[in-house]
This record gives C-alpha cells, structure tokens and sequence, in this order.
C-alpha cells in the first residue's frame, strides 16, 4: 500500500516532467525541424503568450474560482492600443491606457463575485461577453494597423538576444512564484481555496483578496495583449478567442485543484509548456487543428482524473 502511494507521489510529481521530455525525444527523432533554434524561438513565443495568462488563472483557481474573461480582456487591450496609436497618442500612455480598463474588467468581476457574491463561472461569463462585445462595438468590428516601432518592439523586438515576450513571462512567473511561496498573500490564497469561512474566522479579510487575484489575472490577460497586437502589428477585436481555455487547461494539467487550495505554480509551468510542445509537435506533423482541440480536451479529462484518484488514494 505505501508502495502505491509512493509511486502515485511520485508521478503526481514528475509525471509532466516524464511526458514532456517523452515529446522531446519522440519529436527530434520524427521531425528534424523540432531541434532547430527557430523552432525552439517560436516554441518559447507561443508558450509565453499561454503562460503569463495562466500565472493569474492559476491565482484565481487556487481560491476556488474561475476566469472566464481573459480573452475579453487581451481583445480589449489591443483594440484601446491600436487605437490610441492610431491617434497619435505616444505608446507608453496607450499601453498604461489598455491595462488601465483592463483592472476595471477585474474589478468588476472581483466585485461581483466577493462583494455581490456571484459565482464566478456566471460573473466572468458575463464579462466574457461584456468584453467582446466592447471590443467589437469600439472598433466597429475592424482591426487598428499599429506602425509604432517602439511598440512592435513589445512583441517582436529582443533584449540582449532575447526575445522580449520571453524576458516579460519570466518576469511574470518570477513575481507569481515569489507571491504563492514567499508572502503572506499568497498563503491567504491558499487559505481561502481551502475553506473560505476558516480563513475568514482567521482575520483574513476574505473578499479583498479574492477581488484582488481577479484584477492579477486581468492585468496578466493585459500584458498578453500588449503582446499579441505588438506581435501581429494589429489591434484586433477578435484577439484572445479561447485563450481562457489554453490558460485553464495549463492549470488543471499542472496539478491545481479546480475545487482551490492545491496546486502549485510550478505545475502550472510544466502544464503550459506541456501545452507549448503539443501544439508545436502537431504543427509539425500537419494535424489538423480540429484534432488538436479534441487532445488538448483529452488531456484536460486525463489531468483532472488523475488529480481525483491521487485525492483518493491519499483518503
């Protein structure tokens, strides 16, 4: 029986890490592609796009609630930007100015669900749809063409050779590790995932919190914004369809509980490079990307499994 149990640790703990140096190997030896340099560039940029959006679902999901508007928010974000460029208006204001309405799309869902006390599937299903239809309504539905070298920087430009959306997920995973593991925030967030009237009966002041990890999640949602339309050199109102799937998938096949108060940032990593592989690897094998839903999908049933029957075996 301990035998069992130490195996189950043992896989709930380094089985991503087995899958995805699994893919890695599999994939040098099939495609010649995969190792090259530009592949690796191209693996990292697509990754860094999922994971900084996971860094905050990971924070939301940990407190026993869920994010729905991300997508909303990176489209919001790229269409205020491209517009304020449009305009004239310098890039630095038109970046402050996009994650500036972005913090009240968290606001608004943190509220409604600590304060107005929604469930957060209903609250940010709202402002999923809220959000899009902001996103079309402004820009009446059309793209913003973004010429501003110092903006397309953002998404396409290097610093000492490295890509500047990767130095921005480090940047961002390095402050989400710091806060889940190093400060009393953090600990609360745990808390409250684990039984919200406990840490409430503790003196943790319950709803500030928890609106506080849906204004993270939403200036997450905003820097991949600023990201994306940087990248494509385009504001678009479209930006962002189905990224809060990508995001909830890295969580879940990272290890973090959807029920909140398990999980851990690290897994959420593995969970998004996992993620990163897999779509590059289908690429490269020209799967259809219909197909590539249905095993991302798969893998999400798998992961969320496998987290039911280690709670199991541990009871």
């Amino acid at each position: 029986m301990e035998k069992k149990q130490d195996l189950t640790k043992l896989l709930r703990q380094f089985g991503l890490l087995f899958v995805i140096l699994a893919i890695v190997i599999i994939m040098s030896i099939v495609s010649p592609v995969f190792l090259k340099p530009q592949n690796i560039i191209n693996i990292i940029r697509q990754v860094s796009i999922n994971g900084i959006i996971a860094v905050g679902m990971t924070c939301v999901i940990l407190t026993g609630g869920i994010d729905l508007s991300v997508g909303s928010v990176v489209a919001i974000t790229s269409v205020i930007c491209g517009s304020f460029l449009a305009m004239g208006i310098n890039w630095f204001v038109a970046c402050i100015s996009g994650v500036a309405i972005s913090i009240l799309f968290g606001l608004f869902n943190g509220y409604m669900i600590s304060y107005v006390r929604f469930q957060p599937f209903i609250a940010t299903l709202a402002s999923m749809a809220i959000g899009r239809g902001i996103a079309l309504a402004y820009s009446n539905g059309k793209p913003y063409p973004i010429k501003d070298p110092s903006f397309i920087a953002i998404g396409q430009g290097y610093f000492l050779g490295i890509p500047i959306p990767i130095i921005l997920l480090v940047i961002v995973v390095a402050v989400g590790l710091i806060t889940l593991k190093m400060t009393t925030f953090g600990r609360y967030i745990f808390a409250i995932g684990g039984n919200e009237n406990a840490a409430k009966l503790s003196g943790v002041r319950t709803r500030r919190v928890k609106l506080t990890v849906y204004v993270i999640s939403a200036i997450c949602a905003s820097i991949v914004g600023l990201i994306l339309s940087a990248r494509i050199s385009s504001g678009q109102p479209t930006a962002g369809e189905s990224y809060e799937m990508d995001a909830i998938a890295a969580t879940a096949i990272g290890g973090t509980s959807m029920n909140g108060g398990l999980g851990s940032l690290v897994g959420t990593i593995e969970g998004f490079i996992l993620l990163g592989l897999m779509t590059n690897s289908m690429n490269l094998l020209n799967i259809n990307s219909f197909y590539q839903q249905i095993a991302k999908g798969l893998l999400i049933v798998v992961a969320v499994f496998l987290d039911m029957k280690s709670k199991g075996s541990e009871n």
